[in-house]
C-alpha cells in the first residue's frame, strides 16, 4: 500500500494487475474505501476466476475466445455489473501469449456484442523481438475497421511509440514502481 498511496492521494484513479489473485488481495479494501478506482486486468483471464474478476476489476484488457466471453456475460448477469472489455489480438500466434488471431477477431467482435458485452477496443503486445510499430499499427486498422475507440497497446519500453500509434490505454506499472510494487 504505501507504494500506491501517494498516487491515490494525487487523484490518479486507474491502475492495472495482471493476476486476479494478486489484485484481489492488494485492491479489494483499497477500492471498498475509494470508488473512484479503476481497476484494470491486464493479464489472462481464467475462466474459473471470472466470478471473482468481475467482483473487483472495471476493464478485461484480455478477452480472447467465445467461451470466455459466454462466461463473462452470465457472471455479469448474476452480478448485475457491465464491464469495459478490449479483446486481445495475438498477431503472430505466440504460444506463450494469450489472444486471438487476427482472422478470427471479427467473429469474437461480432459474438461478444450478440450476447450483450461491453467491447470497447482491441489490445496487442507485440512479439519482444520485433519492432512494436507495425504490430501497433496494424491494431489501430482493425480497431478502426470494427468502429471502435480505444486502443489498448505499448509498455514502459515502447509507450511513445504506442501513444503515436494512437493507443488510448498504456501500461507503464513497471516505469513508476519497478518492482517494488510486488511488495505491497
Amino acid at each position: 500500500m504505501p507504494e500506491i498511496q501517494p498516487l491515490i492521494d494525487h487523484g490518479h484513479t486507474h491502475f492495472g494487475e495482471n493476476k486476479v489473485q494478486e489484485a484481489f488481495e492488494k485492491w479489494s479494501t483499497i477500492k471498498k474505501n475509494n470508488k473512484s478506482i479503476k481497476l484494470h486486468l491486464l493479464g489472462r483471464l481464467q475462466s474459473n476466476k471470472v466470478k471473482t474478476a468481475l467482483n473487483l476489476f472495471d476493464y478485461i484488457h484480455s478477452l480472447d475466445s467465445e467461451k470466455l466471453a459466454k462466461k463473462i456475460a452470465n457472471e455479469e448477469l448474476n452480478q448485475s455489473k457491465k464491464i469495459k472489455l478490449f479483446i486481445q489480438v495475438n498477431f503472430d500466434n505466440e504460444e506463450q501469449k494469450s489472444g486471438v488471431s487476427e482472422d478470427r477477431l471479427q467473429d469474437l467482435y461480432r459474438y461478444s456484442l450478440n450476447i450483450g458485452l461491453d467491447v470497447i477496443g482491441t489490445m496487442c503486445i507485440p512479439p519482444v523481438s520485433q519492432n512494436p510499430e507495425k504490430y501497433f499499427k496494424r491494431l489501430k486498422i482493425l480497431n478502426d475497421s470494427l468502429g471502435l475507440k480505444e486502443l489498448s497497446m505499448g509498455m514502459s519500453s515502447d509507450y511513445l511509440i504506442a501513444a503515436e500509434s494512437e493507443a488510448t490505454f498504456i501500461r507503464v506499472g513497471s516505469s513508476i514502481f519497478g518492482e517494488r510494487i510486488k511488495k505491497f
